[in-house]
């Protein structure tokens, strides 16, 4: 493949993520709180000036949520395409897709209030 066919393929490439991207904040109403949540612990980190290892294991744990997310849909998305009427094994698909988003959540949130915490209490005094 010449350097210019490798270009042009990469591009299209990233064109695919973003469209994936688009289309999981267009269609899933989780990702625009994962969103919200994500620009308020960003934000709030920035305002405590966390330390760079308190950042590298917030973005991890926002990084996992999105992930979750994004599998999720896509798992959705494939047990629709290949079960369009209901089936049990469906719904099992779906709800397990979802349980892993949850955890990950979960486990996000307990991170922020860990790392974001303490220093908040501080900070507002109490």
């Amino acid at each position: 493949m010449t350097k210019s066919k490798q270009s042009r393929s990469r591009i299209a490439a990233f064109h695919h993520a973003f469209s994936g991207w688009w289309y999981v904040l267009q269609t899933q109403r989780n990702a625009w709180i994962h969103a919200l949540a994500t620009l308020g612990v960003i934000v709030l980190g920035y305002w405590l000036s966390i330390e760079r290892s308190d950042w590298a294991v917030l973005l991890l744990a926002i990084g996992l949520v999105w992930l979750a997310e994004f599998l999720n849909t896509a798992l959705e998305a494939v047990v629709d395409l290949a079960s369009p009427k209901m089936h049990p094994l469906a719904r099992v698909g779906k709800d397990v897709g979802a349980a892993g988003v949850l955890i990950s959540a979960a486990t996000a949130a307990v991170i922020g209030l860990l790392i974001l915490g303490p220093p908040l209490l501080d900070r507002l005094g109490l």
